[in-house]
């Protein structure tokens, strides 16, 4: 049985929004393997997947499977410099990579389906709460285990986001707001950070969020929420 339990984030005194959490029972079926979580992006979302390194138990000590000592994204980044040329959408291609290594990441390129607007997890909460409040529409929300959030939105981040921000009266580089567009990747639920945990769905895909926001209807918002954190920027 599972057992849906809450998070809430704040901010100081102020409650931004509650991100959903399953409590497994000893009477729950296991999780999902990264196969399964795979596949199911490619079939259900139509979304191209690849797969990337994982984690290796040394000494009893996990580690990243590229060798790196000091890897700044243990078991969660792509194993090879041409990582593009293993992105597909095939179920069948799909388990035939996963196969070779079943702990591999999962990780989804942007610039094709989707792109995503990436910002600290105290500003995406805010401005999470305040886009549901608004009834705006919203497309998947991922967490990540070292404080991050990553907004799904249609593609053409790269050539919105910089003059839109200026617009708004704040400088891009002011702003703890990153684009991620064409060559960029995102980590996918269950993908592990080392030892700090697993990406999780903040707002996972479903029928309702089939059809992605465009970045303009989430931005000003997400600006907004990174003004809040940078409330003395400068302006450019």
């Amino acid at each position: 049985m599972v057992v849906e339990e809450t998070i809430t984030f704040t901010s100081g005194a102020t409650t931004n929004t509650r991100l959903p959490r399953q409590r497994t029972t000893s009477a729950a079926a296991p999780p999902a393997s990264p196969l399964e979580h795979a596949v199911r992006y490619a079939q259900e979302r139509a979304w191209d997947v690849f797969p990337g390194t994982w984690l290796e138990t040394v000494d009893g000590v996990p580690r990243c499977a590229c060798g790196e000592s000091g890897c700044p994204a243990p078991g969660a980044h792509p194993a090879r410099a041409r990582w593009a040329d293993e992105t597909t959408g095939s179920a069948t291609t799909v388990r035939r990579l996963w196969e070779t290594e079943p702990r591999a990441a999962v990780l989804l390129p942007t610039g094709r389906a989707f792109d995503a607007l990436e910002v600290s997890q105290t500003v995406g909460c805010l401005a999470l709460a305040r886009l549901e409040r608004m009834s705006q529409p919203l497309g998947p929300v991922t967490c990540t285990p070292h404080g991050r959030m990553v907004f799904f939105v249609l593609p053409g981040v790269a050539a919105k986001v910089p003059a839109t921000i200026r617009r708004l009266g704040w400088s891009p580089t002011a702003l703890d707001l990153h684009a991620k567009g064409a060559g960029d990747w995102v980590a996918a639920p269950p993908t592990r950070f080392g030892t700090r945990g697993a990406v999780q769905w903040a707002r996972e895909p479903n029928a309702a969020n089939r059809w992605l926001p465009d970045v303009d209807e989430l931005l000003p918002t997400l600006a907004y929420a990174c003004g809040r954190e940078a409330p003395f920027a400068p302006d450019a």
